[in-house]
């Protein structure tokens, strides 16, 4: 037994089979659900692992998942790592020209997709050469174009539930597709091996990860049920998926549900006694708040240990709002990437004032982006990671090599932040370069200055991007989402507000009010979309 994914959720299986594993709320409010014990959820990716080798895919050829959260999702990243397939996430928003870049890019051998995403399937098909079994979860919309496609069910029930699998390798690849918000899609490679310690924390968030495979089976069967985890955001982004496996190599339960709906989740917390939920950012926790200052007032939450997001992060003033209502729940900012898995977690006193600061782990460091070597207290540098790190991007060699380096007898990923640390081995978050606003000469990071904007009481959501001025270079634009019933407030206002917070370098010269804030659907910032705006608003 190696460290493989596969083979370490079916030694969990064996020793906990009866145990739930499973829930998934269907359609949030209509009480439809499914319950998949251990047992249940590896027999059914029993069968379609089968299924998927019965049609010829071969180990080591690539296969996407086009789904919205499901016992499908999940249970098609099983049977993928089963079958010695690799397992690729498409982002279900994607229009057709950006499905045809992916499924190329990828080499898609295989598509699961759910049945409402066919017409664009159809469309993207006749430009993958590569992409010939399709399998189609859900029933076939009106005036859907014909495709040569297997349905789930009948792939499911044709495959055996038993295992009977060739060895796997802790070698085996799981590739994490980035969302492109600074370019087109990356798949970010890793080793399983890798990614078990780097994403999964080794089988041991909390604690000491494990020092040999079958370590993690034997604390399962030494440890009881109880927990509940609770993957708000689509599996299609890392983090879901990740969050359920280390729910699975606990041996605890998941929850899913198809869709973010905030009353159905606090519902769903109140109902299923979740222990712990997933986020990403004030986007997703900010409705809940809204939701328990009206229609779900006086929700049952005392089962609810931890929050924590990851992707974006949650700022000081809404973490003060929930943790108001519930005062007993831990607030977790984490802070990692799909290159790095984990990095750390933010500090109690992260917020305007003192900006994102993190206590790393060991494997982290900021470091000089030419030398490689570690920076001085205070002096910028950029964030770099050790030891578990993938093996690069699939397909763009190019950027492989600008990304990742070897420095002594160790691999090393050059992350896109930028960061100081100080005397005590704390890092201050800058934000991503790629994102920074260099006005008159200064940069300006566009996290720090929304930290600022949210904690004003009329602000609901923020995001920050640079328009070009012919005095400054660029300047730093606000686009602002107010509170319901707020009255609008003038940029004199607003200055004067982000003034008491950060410097008057990047206290914002231009504000747009806008009606809503556009975000991924995990919550993550749309920054080209706020550079859009900003920059029609100053033209206009």
């Amino acid at each position: 037994m190696e460290y493989n994914l596969a083979d370490l959720f079916e030694s969990v299986v064996d020793v906990v089979p009866d145990r739930e594993a499973l829930v998934y709320v269907d359609h949030p409010g209509t009480g439809a659900e499914r319950r998949l014990t251990y047992r249940g959820l590896d027999e059914a990716a029993n069968r379609l692992a089968h299924h998927l080798i019965d049609a010829g895919l071969k180990p080591g050829e690539h296969l996407g998942l086009h789904l919205y959260n499901g016992v499908e999702y999940l249970q098609t990243v099983l049977a993928a790592l089963k079958a010695r397939l690799v397992p690729v996430n498409v982002n279900y928003r994607y229009v057709e020209e950006e499905l045809v870049y992916l499924y190329r890019d990828a080499d898609l051998a295989g598509l699961v997709f759910e049945a409402e995403f066919t017409e664009r399937v159809a469309g993207a098909l006749p430009r993958a050469d590569k992409l010939r079994h399709l399998v189609r979860v859900g029933q076939v919309p009106d005036g859907a174009p014909p495709l040569d496609v297997t349905p789930f069910a009948e792939a499911e029930a044709a495959g055996s539930p038993e295992r009977g699998f060739a060895p796997r390798s802790a070698d085996d690849l799981f590739i994490i597709y980035t969302g492109g918000t600074t370019g087109m899609p990356k798949g970010v490679m890793w080793r399983q091996e890798d990614l078990f310690f780097a994403g999964l924390f080794g089988g041991e968030p909390a604690g000491e990860p494990v020092k040999r495979p079958q370590e993690l089976a034997e604390r399962v069967a030494k440890g009881g049920a109880g927990l509940t985890f609770f993957p708000a955001p689509p599996l299609m982004h890392g983090t879901s998926t990740l969050t359920s496996f280390i729910a699975f190599n606990y041996g605890q339960r998941v929850v899913i549900h198809r869709k973010y709906a905030p009353e159905e989740v606090l519902r769903t917390i109140e109902k299923e006694r979740v222990s712990s939920v997933s986020l990403v950012g004030d986007a997703m926790l900010r409705p809940l708040i809204d939701a328990l200052h009206g229609p779900l007032k006086g929700t049952d939450l005392s089962s609810l240990f931890s929050v924590s997001s990851s992707g974006a992060i949650m700022s000081e003033t809404v973490r003060a709002q929930f943790q108001a209502l519930v005062p007993n729940v831990l607030l977790l900012n984490n802070f990692g990437s799909s290159e790095s898995g984990s990095n750390g977690k933010a500090t109690d006193d992260s917020g305007p004032e003192k900006g994102f600061r993190l206590e790393v782990n060991e494997r982290t460091q900021v470091v000089d982006p030419a030398t490689h070597e570690p920076v001085p207290v205070g002096v910028p540098g950029r964030l770099a990671q050790r030891g578990h790190v993938p093996l690069g991007y699939y397909n763009d060699p190019a950027k492989t090599a600008e990304t990742f380096f070897q420095k002594g007898q160790e691999r090393w990923v050059l992350l896109g932040d930028m960061a100081t640390v100080d005397e005590h081995g704390i890092v201050t978050v800058l934000g991503r370069g790629s994102q920074c606003i260099n006005t008159g000469g200064e940069k300006v990071y566009p996290e720090e200055v929304e930290q600022a904007l949210k904690s004003h009481p009329d602000v609901y959501d923020a995001l920050v991007a640079g328009v070009p001025d012919a005095r400054w270079g660029s300047h730093v634009a606000a686009v602002v989402q107010l509170r319901e019933g707020a009255p609008e407030p003038t940029l004199d206002e607003i200055q004067t507000h982000c003034r008491t917070k950060i410097a008057g370098y990047k206290v914002p010269r231009q504000l747009v009010i806008a009606p809503g804030i556009q975000r991924s659907p995990s919550g993550k910032a749309d920054y080209r979309w706020a550079r859009t705006v900003a920059r029609e608003a100053d033209a206009g």
